[in-house]
């Protein structure tokens, strides 16, 4: 990393602080977006999707503070996150592992659900699919895939012994031939497709479209996390993956494109949205860390030039008139015109956990 390390301090202090403001207006709920107005969250009873981000958020100020009263916190936003171990989702991947792995070594209730999620997420896994579907908790035809199916999920499904792994590079490969074998208009992803046709016959989804970039920067992440993993073991097939992720990163403009991509990439005047570009830079990151990996520098440099990016254009500071802390910008779903313009809980996660990273305190190969 190249330069003074000052402004992450202060921004990651302001992103930290900007939870314990948050978890005293939420309560024993969960935040979802909040205005970019006024800082008010909209909030779910169980979490949905983002519950982990919300109990990672938790995780990282408590490694920073170190304090007991921090990590009393961070156990008990995970601990409500149980309800989702064996719900019919792919999105357990994004709930359980960003909810539990940053977690230390003390936490034994932390690991223990992580256990218990790996090995029902293994039970759900389909032999005849090569993959775990997206299944039907969060509505919807049960017998998907979709790119945000496989952050999360690799690395928990990994943490189910041999079986696990084997499990999780098949569904990461399963998903590159959906979404990647099967590219759109302009040679972008296709984020999801249904599965349930007749005699295993597949048909792309209208919604999300081809051009998501949230959606190209989970799948990024996760083809990041299956390097990390692979190690020595041909069923991850390493060598796809290094050419994947050359791939993402040229077809998806991460190393040369804005900072801040437009949440849809064929709306370039549309909404933008720092989440995409939050987890884009923990996926730099993390592919800089991946022994031999071509370009690790360009990642890394990339990576902080984006965190820098969204520290000095969309985060709020001390002394206006809405919290300090917010990174907005971000755009919860562009097609309904949900929350545009507002701050998400995965983008502050993602941001701190950069940050975090950058710093050098945290090991990204263990989240």
């Amino acid at each position: 990393m190249t330069g003074t390390t000052d402004w992450a301090e202060d921004a990651l202090r302001l992103v930290l602080g900007r939870v314990a403001e948050t978890a005293a207006q939420v309560g024993d709920r969960f935040p979802l977006y909040a205005d970019p107005d006024d800082g008010r969250w909209t909030t779910t009873g169980r979490g949905s999707w983002t519950g982990g981000f919300w109990a990672g958020l938790h995780r990282l100020r408590a490694l920073d503070t170190g304090t007991a009263a921090d990590r009393r916190a961070a156990a008990g936003v995970t601990a409500r996150l149980a309800p989702w171990a064996e719900a019919d989702t792919a999105a357990r991947g994004l709930v359980l592992w960003y909810g539990t792995a940053p977690a230390d070594g003390a936490d034994g209730a932390a690991a223990a659900l992580r256990e218990r999620a790996a090995k029902a997420v293994l039970a759900a896994w389909d032999p005849r699919l090569g993959l775990v579907p997206w299944g039907a908790a969060l509505g919807g035809p049960r017998l998907r895939a979709r790119a945000d199916g496989v952050p999360g999920l690799v690395p928990l499904l990994a943490a189910a012994g041999p079986e696990g792994r084997a499990a999780a590079a098949a569904h990461l490969h399963r998903h590159l031939d959906l979404c990647l074998d099967g590219r759109g208009g302009g040679g972008r992803p296709v984020p999801a497709w249904r599965l349930d046709g007749p005699h295993g016959s597949r048909a792309a989804e209208a919604d999300p479209a081809p051009g998501w970039t949230r959606g190209e920067s989970w799948l990024l992440l996760a083809v990041a996390d299956g390097l990390l993993l692979a190690g020595g073991d041909p069923a991850w097939r390493a060598d796809r993956l290094a050419k994947t992720a050359e791939v993402l990163l040229r077809s998806g403009d991460f190393l040369d494109g804005p900072v801040v991509p437009p949440a849809e990439a064929g709306a370039p005047d549309g909404p933008a949205d720092t989440s995409a570009a939050a987890v884009a830079a923990v996926a730099l990151l993390k592919l800089a860390r991946v022994p031999g990996v071509a370009g690790a520098a360009a990642c890394a440099d990339r990576a902080e030039t984006v965190l820098r990016g969204l520290v000095d254009g969309h985060l709020t500071r001390p002394g206006g008139d809405r919290p300090a802390g917010m990174l907005l910008d971000g755009c919860y779903d562009a097609g309904t015109g949900t929350a545009v313009r507002h701050e998400l809980v995965w983008g502050d996660y993602f941001l701190a956990l950069g940050l975090t990273a950058l710093l050098g305190r945290v090991d990204l190969s263990l989240i």
